[in-house]
């Protein structure tokens, strides 16, 4: 087996026992990090390892820490993601540590889960690239399902900032996001 499946196998583990489970059982993290891959594998082919990594263990457990545990507002919100991009670092550290991989490709991959350097870092930007995709195509609709169309502009508009041009570009290409949405987008 090589250090790629045993670090993914190691994540899907950890994922499997999220409590949460979407329709059809299936545990929520697991299935995240499995679209995650599905995304970078269309988007990035050629991803390094790190990137790889980062993309399925992107959202690591995230289950143990809720969102509830700060509070319920924006400093609160931005704190929780940081710790939670901190925990997902460390927790897939150990993991490629565990699979054999050396420090400099460890450091990479929590660099990028930590999002140090989007708009500067090509894999760091990737890494974010993949996840909007992912919300884009499996998260977006369910997440949009009553919401002030006011706020849900906000969201896209947010969305499409932190995706570099060219994903912005091929987004426009592969989904079918109306006007005033698609706006942001070609921004």
């Amino acid at each position: 087996m090589t250090r790629l499946q045993t670090a993914f196998d190691a994540i899907d583990k950890a994922n499997s026992a999220d409590p949460h489970q979407d329709p059809q059982g299936r545990p929520e993290a697991l299935l995240y990090g499995q679209r995650m891959t599905a995304e970078q594998e269309a988007l990035y082919p050629d991803a390094s390892e790190p990137l790889r990594i980062a993309c399925r263990g992107q959202h690591v457990e995230r289950w143990q820490l809720p969102r509830d545990a700060y509070p319920m507002d924006r400093p609160g919100y931005l704190a929780w993601r940081t710790e939670q991009g901190r925990r997902h670092a460390a927790r897939v550290g150990g993991i490629m540590r565990d699979a054999g991989y050396g420090e400099d490709e460890v450091a990479a991959a929590e660099k990028m889960l930590t999002k140090q350097g989007i708009k500067r870092d090509p894999e760091v930007q990737a890494l974010e690239d993949v996840a909007c995709f992912t919300f884009i195509r499996w998260y977006m609709g369910p997440f949009a399902e009553g919401r002030d169309p006011d706020e849900l502009q906000r969201i896209v508009d947010k969305t499409a900032r932190k995706m570099s041009a060219e994903a912005r570009a091929r987004a426009l290409q592969e989904f079918a996001i109306p006007e005033p949405f698609a706006a942001a987008f070609r921004a």
